[in-house]
Protein backbone atom coordinates (compact mmCIF):
# COMPACT_ATOMS: atom_id res chain seq x y z
CA UNK A 1 0.00 0.00 0.00
CA UNK A 2 1.38 3.37 -0.83
CA UNK A 3 2.13 5.56 1.96
CA UNK A 4 0.78 8.88 2.42
CA UNK A 5 2.31 12.05 2.64
CA UNK A 6 1.50 15.56 4.44
CA UNK A 7 2.95 18.00 1.84
CA UNK A 8 2.95 21.41 3.51
CA UNK A 9 3.67 24.24 0.70
CA UNK A 10 5.63 27.42 2.38
CA UNK A 11 5.56 30.82 0.95
CA UNK A 12 8.02 32.81 2.47
CA UNK A 13 9.20 36.31 2.00
CA UNK A 14 12.01 37.18 1.68
CA UNK A 15 12.58 33.77 0.29
CA UNK A 16 16.52 33.60 1.83
CA UNK A 17 17.77 33.24 4.47
CA UNK A 18 14.11 32.17 5.58
CA UNK A 19 13.88 29.26 3.38
CA UNK A 20 17.15 28.02 4.73
CA UNK A 21 16.06 28.53 8.38
CA UNK A 22 12.62 27.13 7.86
CA UNK A 23 14.33 23.88 6.39
CA UNK A 24 16.85 23.30 9.28
CA UNK A 25 13.73 23.70 11.81
CA UNK A 26 11.46 21.68 10.02
CA UNK A 27 14.30 19.03 9.43
CA UNK A 28 14.28 18.55 13.02
CA UNK A 29 10.45 18.41 13.09
CA UNK A 30 10.36 15.51 11.40
CA UNK A 31 9.53 16.47 7.80
CA UNK A 32 11.81 13.96 5.78
CA UNK A 33 11.84 15.20 2.09
CA UNK A 34 12.10 19.44 0.75
CA UNK A 35 11.35 20.73 -2.31
CA UNK A 36 12.46 24.41 -2.65
CA UNK A 37 10.80 26.90 -5.26
CA UNK A 38 11.30 30.49 -5.98
CA UNK A 39 8.72 31.35 -3.60
CA UNK A 40 9.90 29.19 -0.74
CA UNK A 41 9.66 25.04 -0.32
CA UNK A 42 7.39 22.28 -0.15
CA UNK A 43 7.90 20.08 2.86
CA UNK A 44 7.04 16.27 2.96
CA UNK A 45 5.52 14.19 6.63
CA UNK A 46 4.38 10.96 6.40
CA UNK A 47 0.70 11.43 6.92
CA UNK A 48 1.05 8.89 10.20
CA UNK A 49 3.63 11.46 12.17
CA UNK A 50 1.58 14.67 10.90
CA UNK A 51 -0.53 16.69 13.51
CA UNK A 52 -0.96 20.48 13.37
CA UNK A 53 1.17 20.70 16.73
CA UNK A 54 3.79 19.70 14.29
CA UNK A 55 4.57 23.33 13.43
CA UNK A 56 3.73 25.21 17.19
CA UNK A 57 7.76 24.68 18.33
CA UNK A 58 8.88 26.37 14.44
CA UNK A 59 10.35 29.66 15.81
CA UNK A 60 10.62 31.05 12.43
CA UNK A 61 7.04 31.12 11.97
CA UNK A 62 6.44 32.78 14.88
CA UNK A 63 9.42 35.32 14.07
CA UNK A 64 8.64 38.67 12.81
CA UNK A 65 11.40 39.04 10.53
CA UNK A 66 9.83 36.40 7.92
CA UNK A 67 5.88 36.86 6.50
CA UNK A 68 5.48 32.85 6.02
CA UNK A 69 1.91 31.34 4.73
CA UNK A 70 1.61 27.69 4.54
CA UNK A 71 -1.01 25.14 2.79
CA UNK A 72 -1.11 21.69 3.30
CA UNK A 73 -2.91 18.73 0.80
CA UNK A 74 -2.62 15.44 1.49
CA UNK A 75 -0.52 13.14 -1.58
CA UNK A 76 -0.07 9.34 -2.60
CA UNK A 77 3.91 8.09 -2.26
CA UNK A 78 6.18 10.65 -3.84
CA UNK A 79 8.93 9.74 -6.11
CA UNK A 80 11.53 12.00 -4.96
CA UNK A 81 13.66 11.27 -7.62
CA UNK A 82 11.50 12.76 -9.92
CA UNK A 83 10.98 15.51 -7.97
CA UNK A 84 14.68 15.88 -7.69
CA UNK A 85 15.43 15.70 -11.12
CA UNK A 86 13.15 18.23 -11.78
CA UNK A 87 14.76 20.97 -8.76
CA UNK A 88 18.07 19.89 -8.25
CA UNK A 89 20.94 21.80 -9.88
CA UNK A 90 24.32 20.77 -9.63
CA UNK A 91 26.45 23.36 -7.40
CA UNK A 92 29.99 24.14 -7.68
CA UNK A 93 32.27 25.18 -4.06
CA UNK A 94 35.05 28.11 -5.21
CA UNK A 95 35.53 26.71 -8.81
CA UNK A 96 37.17 23.54 -7.12
CA UNK A 97 34.52 21.16 -5.87
CA UNK A 98 31.28 20.32 -8.21
CA UNK A 99 28.08 18.43 -5.72
CA UNK A 100 25.59 17.26 -8.35
CA UNK A 101 23.49 14.20 -9.09
CA UNK A 102 24.08 10.93 -10.89
CA UNK A 103 22.01 12.32 -14.11
CA UNK A 104 24.52 16.03 -14.25
CA UNK A 105 27.45 15.79 -16.58
CA UNK A 106 30.87 15.35 -15.43
CA UNK A 107 32.30 18.67 -14.72
CA UNK A 108 35.72 19.91 -14.97
CA UNK A 109 36.31 20.98 -11.23
CA UNK A 110 39.19 18.77 -9.14
CA UNK A 111 36.67 17.11 -7.03
CA UNK A 112 33.44 15.38 -8.51
CA UNK A 113 31.43 14.15 -5.86
CA UNK A 114 27.85 12.63 -6.74
CA UNK A 115 25.04 12.36 -3.78
CA UNK A 116 21.95 10.86 -4.79
CA UNK A 117 19.14 13.69 -4.56
CA UNK A 118 16.91 12.61 -1.96
CA UNK A 119 16.76 15.82 0.43
CA UNK A 120 18.21 19.05 1.03
CA UNK A 121 20.44 18.60 3.62
CA UNK A 122 23.93 17.29 2.42
CA UNK A 123 23.37 17.96 -0.71
CA UNK A 124 25.72 21.19 -0.95
CA UNK A 125 23.08 24.00 -1.10
CA UNK A 126 22.46 24.35 2.30
CA UNK A 127 24.61 26.90 3.67
CA UNK A 128 26.15 25.08 6.56
CA UNK A 129 27.52 22.11 3.89
CA UNK A 130 28.60 25.31 1.21
CA UNK A 131 30.51 26.26 4.26
CA UNK A 132 31.89 23.06 5.70
CA UNK A 133 33.27 22.00 1.89
CA UNK A 134 34.97 25.72 1.99
CA UNK A 135 37.04 25.00 5.19
CA UNK A 136 37.68 21.30 4.23
CA UNK A 137 39.26 23.10 0.61
CA UNK A 138 41.76 24.98 2.92
CA UNK A 139 42.88 22.02 5.46
CA UNK A 140 45.57 19.89 5.01
CA UNK A 141 44.17 16.62 5.36
CA UNK A 142 46.51 13.91 3.72
CA UNK A 143 47.16 11.10 6.25
CA UNK A 144 44.52 11.74 8.75
CA UNK A 145 42.42 10.61 10.50
CA UNK A 146 38.75 12.53 10.12
CA UNK A 147 35.20 12.22 12.06
CA UNK A 148 31.84 13.98 10.13
CA UNK A 149 29.25 14.00 12.99
CA UNK A 150 26.00 14.55 11.66
CA UNK A 151 27.35 13.51 8.60
CA UNK A 152 23.90 13.46 6.75
CA UNK A 153 24.27 12.58 2.65
CA UNK A 154 27.79 11.71 3.61
CA UNK A 155 29.52 14.85 1.69
CA UNK A 156 32.09 16.16 3.62
CA UNK A 157 32.98 12.28 4.94
CA UNK A 158 33.89 11.51 1.30
CA UNK A 159 35.29 15.19 0.36
CA UNK A 160 37.52 14.37 3.03
CA UNK A 161 38.84 10.93 1.88
CA UNK A 162 39.04 12.87 -1.68
CA UNK A 163 41.05 15.60 -0.05
CA UNK A 164 43.62 12.43 1.14
CA UNK A 165 42.15 11.79 4.70
CA UNK A 166 43.53 7.95 6.04
CA UNK A 167 40.35 7.08 7.72
CA UNK A 168 36.99 9.03 7.97
CA UNK A 169 34.25 8.03 10.92
CA UNK A 170 30.64 9.36 9.46
CA UNK A 171 28.38 9.28 12.23
CA UNK A 172 24.23 9.98 12.06
CA UNK A 173 21.83 9.66 14.66
CA UNK A 174 18.60 9.25 11.59
CA UNK A 175 18.55 5.98 10.00
CA UNK A 176 17.94 7.32 6.51
CA UNK A 177 20.82 9.39 6.65
CA UNK A 178 22.97 6.08 7.79
CA UNK A 179 21.22 3.99 4.89
CA UNK A 180 21.28 7.17 2.36
CA UNK A 181 25.30 7.59 3.20
CA UNK A 182 26.41 3.95 2.96
CA UNK A 183 24.76 4.25 -0.89
CA UNK A 184 26.44 7.58 -1.53
CA UNK A 185 29.84 6.46 -0.58
CA UNK A 186 30.19 3.49 -2.46
CA UNK A 187 28.43 5.69 -5.79
CA UNK A 188 32.00 7.93 -4.99
CA UNK A 189 34.15 4.40 -4.47
CA UNK A 190 35.38 5.47 -1.33
CA UNK A 191 37.62 3.21 0.58
CA UNK A 192 38.42 4.76 3.81
CA UNK A 193 35.05 6.00 4.99
CA UNK A 194 33.32 4.21 7.76
CA UNK A 195 29.69 4.78 7.98
CA UNK A 196 27.63 4.60 11.68
CA UNK A 197 24.56 5.05 13.40
CA UNK A 198 24.20 6.78 16.29
CA UNK A 199 24.89 9.41 18.42
CA UNK A 200 28.23 11.13 20.53
CA UNK A 201 28.55 7.45 22.58
CA UNK A 202 29.59 5.56 19.16
CA UNK A 203 32.65 7.95 20.04
CA UNK A 204 34.00 6.34 23.35
CA UNK A 205 37.66 5.39 22.27
CA UNK A 206 38.28 6.95 19.19
CA UNK A 207 40.71 9.57 18.43
CA UNK A 208 40.81 11.82 15.26
CA UNK A 209 42.93 14.60 13.67
CA UNK A 210 40.28 16.79 12.83
CA UNK A 211 36.39 17.05 13.83
CA UNK A 212 33.76 18.40 11.64
CA UNK A 213 30.57 19.13 13.24
CA UNK A 214 27.48 20.32 11.28
CA UNK A 215 24.44 19.59 13.60
CA UNK A 216 22.71 22.59 15.04
CA UNK A 217 23.80 24.80 18.06
CA UNK A 218 21.90 22.49 21.32
CA UNK A 219 23.97 19.22 20.32
CA UNK A 220 26.87 21.55 19.74
CA UNK A 221 26.81 22.94 23.12
CA UNK A 222 26.07 19.26 24.92
CA UNK A 223 28.77 17.11 22.70
CA UNK A 224 31.39 19.56 22.16
CA UNK A 225 33.07 18.48 25.57
CA UNK A 226 33.08 14.68 23.55
CA UNK A 227 34.40 15.97 20.53
CA UNK A 228 37.64 17.51 22.20
CA UNK A 229 38.02 14.29 24.68
CA UNK A 230 38.33 12.41 20.95
CA UNK A 231 40.64 15.50 19.36
CA UNK A 232 44.51 15.16 19.71
CA UNK A 233 46.57 17.72 20.92
CA UNK A 234 46.99 20.26 18.05
CA UNK A 235 43.67 18.74 15.87
CA UNK A 236 41.17 21.01 14.22
CA UNK A 237 37.50 21.13 14.90
CA UNK A 238 35.03 22.65 12.82
CA UNK A 239 31.41 23.73 13.86
CA UNK A 240 28.53 24.54 11.98
CA UNK A 241 24.75 24.56 11.96
CA UNK A 242 23.99 27.63 13.69
CA UNK A 243 23.12 31.37 13.60
CA UNK A 244 26.24 34.23 13.84
CA UNK A 245 23.67 35.41 16.89
CA UNK A 246 24.49 31.65 18.61
CA UNK A 247 28.35 32.85 18.36
CA UNK A 248 29.42 33.74 22.10
CA UNK A 249 27.55 30.91 23.37
CA UNK A 250 29.64 28.48 21.07
CA UNK A 251 32.71 30.14 21.90
CA UNK A 252 32.44 30.21 25.20
CA UNK A 253 32.63 26.79 25.68
CA UNK A 254 35.23 26.38 23.35
CA UNK A 255 37.25 28.70 25.37
CA UNK A 256 36.82 26.04 28.15
CA UNK A 257 38.36 23.72 26.55
CA UNK A 258 41.36 25.03 25.13
CA UNK A 259 39.87 25.33 21.75
CA UNK A 260 41.07 29.15 20.16
CA UNK A 261 39.19 30.19 17.50
CA UNK A 262 40.96 30.67 13.59
CA UNK A 263 38.92 31.63 11.00
CA UNK A 264 34.42 31.65 10.68
CA UNK A 265 32.84 32.04 7.46
CA UNK A 266 29.18 33.29 6.86
CA UNK A 267 26.28 32.91 4.94
CA UNK A 268 23.36 34.36 5.16
CA UNK A 269 23.39 34.53 8.80
CA UNK A 270 24.68 31.21 9.03
CA UNK A 271 28.34 30.42 10.36
CA UNK A 272 31.35 27.56 10.04
CA UNK A 273 33.75 28.27 12.60
CA UNK A 274 37.54 26.62 12.97
CA UNK A 275 39.12 25.77 16.21
CA UNK A 276 42.47 24.59 16.98
CA UNK A 277 43.02 22.24 20.13
CA UNK A 278 45.87 23.73 22.13
CA UNK A 279 45.77 20.90 25.18
CA UNK A 280 47.00 23.46 27.65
Amino acid sequence: MDILYIACDFKVKPVQPGTEILIAELGEAGFESFVENEEGVIAYIPKSEWKASCLDDIYILQSGEFEITCKTEEIAQVNWNEEWEKNFQPIAVDGVCTVRAPFHEVPSTRYDIIIEPKMSFGTGHHETTHMMIQHLLKLDLKGKKVLDMGSGTGVLAILAEKRGAEAVDAVDIDNWCYLNALENVERNQCRAVSVFEGDATVLEGRTYEVIIANINRNILLEDIPVYVSCLQPGGTLLLSGFYKEDMPVIEELCVKFSLSFVENLERNRWVAVQYKYENV
